[in-house]
């Protein structure tokens, strides 16, 4: 029919515009926050030209697109469908026996075309510039801190040992994970505390790790969990190391992380003890190894996890955009995007309690970022079929 087919035009042309200004918008005020935070400064100190700020803002542009674009497909789905009921639009469709889903069906697929482009972008492109925009800053900052112990990442550059510290703020760190190796391959010692610090000594290239409140579990013949309480260690570092070796977790693309999953997994080569034990002690034995093994590989699941789950925002968001959008029925901008706010602060909520446990195998936190796709999903589903019917 030439009336649907109008709709169609006019429904995507509208939703493409909007999605423009409000990704333009979400694009600014993110990439606003990120240079005033840290190249902005820069700049105004003297220690970065104008080239390098614009250099910066254009590493930056991929990785705030992750977060612009969903937002933008959720407030432009909003603002449409508002203006679109509040004008009878929508009631002068229905009246020609035109259904809201057969009006709809080109946004829908205007937001799965979205959620490729957030593949793309959450799996390739957005790692790979934060990991260059990371080095551009690191290079202009030349702090040796941010490259001992880089926050979120496995360091594997000093011999015996893996470390993964949970928030480093340039001394001070929290969740912090020591593996202790008696060979390539075999973890003897596995060390935790939630806090710490460490002092860089420079003149005899060393670092001194302090950790607070530390557990260990040795491996061995048998497992033995110990508290430790103060644990200190000093370790050798080399001044010439290479800015950007080790990449974090979270600015690894997903070939990458599958890459660093596969080498973990292949280096942990946890055997059951030769010692003689009975059934019951063999089985408390394999339980610890695995529970150990879970804890150095969940945040890299996690992570995988994440990126594929993130790419999926803008169905979601659209589903559950264009209903409430009718049921607003309203044409005021700030309603659209007051109420586009609040859905994507319950959406990253999830994220955020998710990346709080990614060090918690037992709360899997690989599958808490995918519930708030399955609830937007299923709320927006539903909404969608009652205001096709008119409920």
């Amino acid at each position: 029919m030439q009336i649907v087919k109008t709709l169609h035009i006019y429904l995507t042309r509208q939703v493409l515009a909007s999605l423009c200004l409000t990704v333009a918008i979400f694009t600014f005020v993110l990439l606003l926050a990120n240079v005033l935070k840290e190249i902005l400064m820069l700049l105004v100190a003297g220690q970065a030209s104008l080239a390098v700020v614009l250099q910066a803002l254009g590493l930056l542009m991929p990785f705030v697109l992750v977060y612009a674009l969903p937002m933008g497909m959720l407030t432009a789905t909003l603002l449409v469908f508002g203006r679109f009921s509040a004008d009878q639009e929508l009631t002068a469709a229905r009246a020609s026996g035109i259904s809201l889903l057969s009006i709809i069906s080109p946004v829908l697929l205007l937001s799965l075309a979205m959620c490729g482009v957030s593949a793309f972008i959450n799996l390739q492109l957005g790692p790979q510039c934060k990991v260059a925009y990371n080095d551009l800053h690191a290079r202009l900052t030349a702090q040796i801190a941010s490259t001992m112990l880089p926050e979120g990442q496995f360091v594997n550059d000093i011999p015996g040992f893996t470390f993964y510290v949970g928030k480093n703020d340039g001394r001070n760190l929290k969740d912090v994970m020591v593996y202790m190796f008696k060979d390539e391959t075999n973890v003897w010692l596995k060390i935790r505390a939630p806090r710490g610090y460490y002092q860089v000594d420079t003149t005899n290239k060393q670092i001194e790790l302090h950790l607070f409140d530390a557990k260990s579990v040795m491996l061995g013949d048998t497992i033995t969990p110990q508290t430790v309480g103060e644990w200190f260690q000093q370790l050798p570092f080399h001044s010439g190391t290479s800015v950007g070796k080790n990449v974090s977790i979270n600015n690894m693309t997903f070939g990458q992380l599958q890459q660093e999953l596969h080498d973990l997994e292949r280096r942990i080569n946890w055997r059951a003890p030769i010692k003689k034990l009975s059934q019951e002690e063999l089985r408390e034995q394999m339980r610890e190894l695995k529970k150990q093994r879970a804890d150095l590989t969940t945040p890299l699941r996690f992570a995988m996890h994440r990126q594929v789950a993130f790419s999926f925002a803008c169905f979601g968001f659209t589903l559950v955009g264009i209903p409430l959008g009718i049921r607003l029925h309203r044409r005021e901008t700030n309603i659209g995007v007051a109420v586009a706010l609040i859905l994507v602060l319950i959406y990253y909520s999830f994220m955020l309690i998710g990346k709080a446990l990614d060090t918690q195998p037992e709360w899997a936190p690989h599958l808490i970022v995918w519930m708030p796709n399955f609830i937007f999903q299923a709320v927006g589903g539903v909404l969608l079929w009652r205001a096709n019917r008119g409920i």
